[in-house]
Formats: C-alpha cells, sequence, structure tokens
C-alpha cells in the first residue's frame, strides 16, 4: 500500500472506530438522514453528533448535502466496500500464512513418522 492508502485505511477505520459513529454509518447507509434527525437518536449534544459526522465525512463514508437549512447526509457504499476490501486483503493474508504453518506442521509430523 502507498502511503496515500495508509492515510485513508488510517482515516476510516478511525472514523469506524466509534460505536456512536459506526451506528451513524447504519443510519445513514439504509437512507438519507438530517444531522438533526441523526442527533436525537443520541444522548449527546447536536454539536458532538455534528461532531461525529464530519469524521465520517472526512474519511469519506457519508456525504452531506444541504437542503433549505437541512443538512442531510447519506452514506457512501462505495467506501464502505473499500473497507470490506481491506478487510478481505487481511484476511487472505493472515489465512495464507496458516496455509503455510499447517503445511509446515504436517511436514515435520510426517519426517517424524
Amino acid at each position: 500500500m502507498s502511503g496515500d492508502d495508509e492515510d485513508r485505511a488510517d482515516a476510516l477505520f478511525h472514523a469506524l472506530s466509534d460505536r456512536t459513529r459506526r451506528d451513524i454509518m447504519r443510519r445513514v447507509l439504509a437512507g438519507e438522514h438530517s444531522v438533526s434527525a441523526l442527533a436525537a437518536n443520541y444522548d449527546m449534544s447536536f454539536a458532538a453528533v455534528q461532531k461525529h459526522v464530519a469524521v465520517l465525512e472526512k474519511a469519506g463514508l457519508l456525504v452531506k448535502r444541504r437542503s433549505g437549512r437541512e443538512q442531510l447526509a447519506s452514506g457512501d457504499v462505495a467506501a464502505v466496500r473499500s473497507v470490506a476490501s481491506m478487510l478481505t486483503e487481511m484476511e487472505q493474508l493472515w489465512r495464507g500464512r496458516i496455509a503455510r504453518i499447517d503445511k509446515l506442521i504436517a511436514s515435520e509430523s510426517s519426517e517424524e513418522g
């Protein structure tokens, strides 16, 4: 991965590391919500929810648009897919290592037999 890719991964995983932000993502992936409607779901200030939305937006996980006086947020499915793709890549590396360990153990046990 290039430095830019690593920075993007850091931003994505940081954004998703918080329970409230993951919940916001579930909501905005299901459909567009105003930031004020999102804020009504949480026991925190509107400003705190705005900050969570800003972290998600900066990571590219959601997009906001203005409609009159409201800011509407929706999830970016492609960005979520990129997170899934990164995790799949890591899983494949891990599975490859496990397969090599299994092969090594099998060859050592057949040499002992």
